[in-house]
């Protein structure tokens, strides 16, 4: 049919040759991202904010870790969501209980009772761990056939992510300039429960796509085991029987993470009996899984350093009017939208010529761009030392080159990495992207607390060693690509 919509037998209406419930799946994602980002967009600047004005008044280093632990903690569980769907419930219902999870977390934060904000952030971690990797898995199977098409619709519901990461950085922060913190919390909330009407709405377009469990049965007794000791853990901190210092518990993670990582590919270079060229294969993965975590230990300073460096440190008044802090968020999703099309286009160009940079190179192209946003950084540093604010365009433009380095790594990483891992551990290799993304993540929490308020002499040379910390990296990864593309043993 000559239409934008027609009929398919396997997954219902069509729209524009894509299936209807991939606009289904467009727009809960759309309406989660702009809760998580929305929230992420705030949630520093809360913690900063002194008591008398409504905000927890928690020093940066605290905060920051806090921020490290909590954006980690996203994809750590993303493993858990993952198992729990594939073996209990399918990923239909995990998503519909983590969009739950997700608007009940928002809403303990907008009460403003500081026990309950706590409760509230570990509840969206285990809310977010449970949606966004079975929403994904669910665009995926829309589209049994693969190929082109697929491909095509993932772009679309990635699009669906950054429209909805642009509206909630600028939507919430204004709304907890405008009539405080509660309302900036609640709008998240309200935002995830229209995401969730939506999809209860509109699931049935979505046919069996992710109704059954898609691995072998399992019980409940890990989970049940797992929450027990996670609702004793909190109630114990709560209560006040322990003391946590959110520092130590960040750094004890990243040994935690390092560890584990290092143990998997222990097992997979000298007990898993592997081919040679698998093996050669786990040492390129390991090459990029330590540039992986290095890139986002840097890229997520957006939400927390360079926060609080727009709330303290820039002039926002535009046309009379001060442009909320949070607001700023906004520039990297809008960013993603605008040149994501443009880097597809370089790439095929480049692929036509045989010229296409291999994955090593991109990441490391990535790391170098990540680099150099942060001496942009530096050079804005040394305006504040001076005694001066500076405009936003310093982190705009910062934001620019960390846009384009995700746009060289991120839409590469985890493909590489599965067609790297040996064909029985693709599953565990996905978690282990995951796993280097949690720990990039809570890596930089812990560089944002070094930037000290009451030090500002010493910011340029923090921004200066994040600057050394990506480029080096890059430089290290770039001369190291002839070996590793041989490590890759024909994987393109």
């Amino acid at each position: 049919m000559n239409q934008s919509i027609e009929r398919d037998s396997t997954h219902g209406p069509q729209i524009f040759g894509h299936p209807r419930g991939l606009m289904t799946l467009f727009a809960t994602e759309a309406f989660e991202r702009f809760t998580y980002y929305g929230m992420r967009a705030i949630l520093i600047l809360f913690m900063t904010a002194a008591i008398a004005d409504g905000g927890l008044g928690l020093d940066d280093r605290t905060a920051s870790a806090i921020y490290g632990l909590y954006i980690s903690g996203t994809y750590l569980l993303s493993l858990l969501g993952g198992w729990i769907a594939d073996r209990l419930i399918g990923q239909q219902r995990a998503v519909v209980w983590g969009g739950v999870m997700i608007m009940l977390g928002n809403g303990c934060l907008a009460t403003g009772n500081t026990q309950l904000f706590f409760i509230g952030l570990m509840v969206i971690v285990l809310g977010v761990g449970l949606l966004k990797p079975n929403i994904s898995a669910i665009v995926a199977q829309l589209y049994p056939e693969g190929g082109s098409r697929r491909d095509a619709g993932f772009s679309i519901f990635y699009m669906g992510i950054n429209v909805g990461a642009t509206l909630g950085s600028l939507l919430v922060p204004m709304a907890a300039e405008a009539f405080g913190w509660n309302a900036g919390f609640a709008l998240p909330a309200i935002g995830m429960l229209i995401g969730l009407v939506q999809f209860q709405v509109t699931k049935h377009y979505l046919g069996t796509s992710g109704v059954v469990p898609m691995g072998e049965p399992a019980t409940w007794t890990p989970i049940v085991g797992f929450m027990v000791v996670l609702v004793a853990v909190m109630a114990a901190v709560l209560l006040g029987m322990v003391q946590l210092d959110p520092l130590a518990v960040s750094k004890a993670l990243n040994w935690a993470l390092v560890a584990l990582a290092a143990g998997f590919f222990g097992y997979l270079l000298f007990a898993a009996g592997l081919q040679l060229d698998e093996r050669k294969r786990v040492v390129a993965m390991i090459a990029l899984f330590i540039a992986c975590a290095m890139f986002w230990a840097g890229f997520e300073q957006a939400g927390a350093s360079f926060n609080l460096f727009a709330e303290r440190h820039t002039d926002r008044v535009m046309f009379g009017w001060e442009l909320p802090a949070g607001t700023l968020q906004a520039v990297n999703p809008a960013f993603i939208i605008i040149f994501a099309p443009v880097f597809a286009a370089i790439w095929v160009n480049l692929g036509r010529r045989n010229l296409d940079p291999s994955a090593p190179a991109k990441f490391a192209i990535g790391l170098i761009l990540m680099g150099f946003g942060f001496l942009v950084m530096f050079l804005a540093a040394r305006y504040v030392v001076a005694g001066e604010k500076v405009l936003p365009t310093w982190l705009m433009l910062t934001y620019l080159l960390h846009t384009f380095g995700e746009l060289c790594l991120s839409p590469v990483g985890l493909s590489s990495m599965t067609k790297l891992a040996p064909p029985r551990f693709v599953g565990q290799v996905m978690g282990l992207w995951f796993l280097a993304t949690a720990l990039g993540n809570n890596l930089a929490g812990q560089f944002a607390g070094e930037i000290d308020p009451n030090n500002l002499p010493g910011m340029p040379g923090q921004f200066l060693y994040l600057f050394w910390w990506g480029f080096i990296a890059g430089v290290v990864l770039l001369v190291l690509t002839p070996f590793i593309r041989k490590m890759m043993a024909g994987v393109k």
